[in-house]
């Protein structure tokens, strides 16, 4: 069940280029947040839609999320202080599966897919198991949070350019180590997600994907965020992002 609530805003501090990163205070929805979950929040009163962002991390009482500046809600929310208030409703949708990961778990981000990875990771860290990240990044300039995986587990940060760490995508590098793995579970644009669930697939790996969309309500009453999904007799249906995900299993998905 979701809930309302006004969260007192901690810090709010600039990533580099237009990400932020904002930590506040939400007792009832840090209590109930699972990995992959996602909150949705009014930013201003000129803004009619809630901004739905992606759960990076939940220390106690205190939620983390990353986000970038894209329009008017994100600006404002970047402008955020101390001791400010939102209005957050959450956490929404159905994150990940850690029973069905295994013991060595791959967390795959690309871009602003990266932040909601790092509570995952911590999470099934939490529970025993032995997880890896691969973070892609369009450049060095737009790497974030490498810090904070490093602390969980073995991190691969690749750069499309090779101004940074391995040059080349994700899936590169997911198939040099796809046999030390036991489940995949990635978060990133639809491409990506897209050619990561084959070499799972190939490599006959059960894999979870984190679907990117705009959405609208957050609770699926509208049809912003409609996605093709695979159904009976090869016929194709329909679910929400917001509902039935943002974590789909990759062979639900109609790619």
């Amino acid at each position: 069940m979701s809930i309302q609530e006004n969260g007192k805003v901690v810090s709010c501090a600039h990533l580099g280029g237009a990400l932020f990163e904002l930590t506040f205070e939400a007792p009832a929805i840090c209590a109930a947040a699972q990995p992959g979950q996602f909150v949705h929040i009014a930013c201003g009163e000129g803004n009619l839609l809630r901004r739905p962002i992606s759960i990076c991390d939940v220390q106690g009482d205190q939620m983390r999320i990353a986000f970038q500046v894209k329009g008017s809600g994100t600006k404002w929310l970047s402008a955020r202080k101390a001791g400010d208030m939102l209005d957050v409703l959450g956490p929404l949708g159905h994150g990940f599966d850690f029973a069905r990961l295994g013991e060595r778990p791959v967390f795959i981000g690309g871009g602003i897919g990266v932040p909601p990875m790092l509570y995952a990771m911590k999470q099934t860290k939490a529970a025993g198991a032995q997880p890896t990240a691969i973070l892609g990044f369009r450049t060095k300039d737009a790497v974030i949070l490498e810090p904070d995986f490093e602390e969980v587990g073995t991190t691969h940060i690749c750069t499309d350019d090779g101004s940074y760490g391995v040059p080349g995508f994700v899936t590169d590098e997911l198939k040099l180590h796809v046999e030390s793995f036991t489940g995949v579970a990635a978060c990133g644009p639809k491409p990506m997600l897209r050619a990561i669930a084959a070499v799972a697939e190939e490599a006959g790996l059960p894999c979870q994907v984190s679907m990117e969309e705009r959405m609208g309500c957050g609770i699926g009453a509208c049809l912003v965020c409609a996605c093709a999904l695979k159904g009976e007799n090869g016929e194709t249906k329909y679910g929400h992002v917001c509902k039935n995900g943002p974590v789909f299993d990759a062979k639900e998905v109609e790619w």
